[in-house]
């Protein structure tokens, strides 16, 4: 965790979160191009996002998909990422006997990544959902 994440929380123990409970994503393609966008739902996240949902993770989670590049774009006005993905749809929409050619739903499988938080963070998330949050060593 960075400095400026660290002194803003003061960690006593870590949790660790869906990344689907800090953002939401959307997907989209271009030929045999994947792009997908994490935007961050509070301001809050969006450091823990830039410290821990990197291009290699990125590349880690679709590696069954051998992209030949995974590049991250910033857009820190808006709390949000996009990455893109080369040479991982099969050919691309007109070109793919694959099921989700169009990469629409590779943006759930990437909310599915482990995001390691401060516990404090867990007063943020949406009350309906959080339960009560442990602390947990990995």
């Amino acid at each position: 965790m960075n400095n400026e994440t660290a002194s803003k929380f003061m960690p006593g123990c870590l949790i660790y979160i869906p990344l689907h409970r800090l953002a939401h994503a959307r997907a989209g393609d271009k030929g045999d191009t994947a792009n997908i966008s994490v935007i961050a739902y509070r301001e809050e996240f969006f450091p823990l996002l830039l410290e821990q949902v990197t291009e290699e993770k990125v590349r880690e989670a679709f590696r069954h998909r051998n992209p030949t590049a995974v590049r991250r774009y910033l857009l820190p006005k808006l709390c949000a990422m996009n990455f893109v993905l080369e040479n991982m749809l099969d050919g691309g929409v007109n070109g793919s006997l694959n099921l989700d050619s169009h990469g629409k739903t590779l943006a759930f499988l990437l909310l599915s990544l482990e995001v390691a938080a401060p516990k404090e963070l867990a007063a943020l998330l949406d009350p309906v959902t959080t339960g009560e949050a442990e602390c947990s060593r990995r």
